[in-house]
């Protein structure tokens, strides 16, 4: 076979990976608004996923938020006072730390600590033929397995981005004060008259499509696994792959649609 039949059979794999789960993604999306998606099972393992999503990082990701934070916004802090730019604290801090770093650090850290779980989880269980055996009882494998990961990821990620904000927030008054004797009436100022809301809502909905993909990739590949062990490691580091590259789509689409 030569290089460019290879190129083109990579290609054809690769949209007709990428339509089937844009396909995928509207069926979920539209479970997503039905009143029977959510019975009491569902419910249930949906408290379990949010529990080990973002209860149980909590510790470790304030930690994070609060030596990274603290780290970045004593740099550029400094570098602002260098510059004599004090007047665009607020600017920085609301414009690119709160929605642009925020969200993009709380999905990279729950994605490392959830995608690869669920990708694997999803495999294992196509593999012991768990997937089969709900078949076999009518359980609707969407609403029991699929819709409690995913209302999980858009939860956690608004959440504990929102956290990450405050966080931030909270480190910027201290620095102001160290670096730019700045009192904290004069920071709320700058912040608030640099807030925009639309900028939050672009946040939000960002942090929302986020949590949605980072889920829905993992549980894609994961039940593309066959009935070989083999299949398993395959199937999450294509997942991975995936999630990483979405993740970096969203971020380039959110820029430019601030930029519009």
């Amino acid at each position: 076979m030569s290089f460019f039949e290879k190129l083109g059979n990579g290609v054809i794999r690769m949209l007709s990976g990428f339509a089937g789960t844009i396909a995928f993604s509207g069926k979920v999306f539209l479970r997503i608004f039905q009143r029977k998606t959510y019975s009491s099972a569902m419910r249930e393992v949906l408290v379990n996923q949010i529990y080990f999503t973002s209860v149980q990082i909590l510790p470790l990701f304030l930690l994070v938020s609060i030596l990274f934070g603290s780290l970045f916004i004593g740099v550029v802090f400094t570098l602002l006072k260098e510059l004599g730019l004090t007047q665009f604290i607020g600017n920085v801090l609301m414009g690119l730390i709160v929605t642009e770093l925020s969200p993009f650090l709380t999905v990279l850290l729950i994605t490392l600590r959830s995608s690869a779980a669920i990708n694997t989880e999803m495999a294992v269980m196509k593999v012991n033929r768990e997937i089969r055996t709900l078949e076999i009882f009518r359980i609707d494998i969407i609403d029991y397995l699929v819709m409690p990961r995913i209302i999980n990821g858009i939860i956690s990620i608004v959440l504990l981005s929102s956290l990450f904000s405050i966080v931030l927030l909270a480190s910027g008054i201290l620095f102001a004060r160290v670096i730019f004797s700045m009192n904290m009436d004069v920071y709320s100022n700058l912040v608030l008259n640099s807030t925009d809301f639309s900028d939050i809502v672009i946040s939000l909905c960002k942090c929302a499509v986020y949590g949605f993909f980072i889920t829905l990739i993992p549980i894609r590949f994961g039940l593309r696994a066959s009935r070989e062990l083999t299949s398993i490691p395959v199937v999450v580091s294509q997942g991975m792959v995936n999630v990483f590259g979405a993740i970096l789509m969203i971020e380039v689409l959110s820029l430019i649609t601030k930029l519009l």
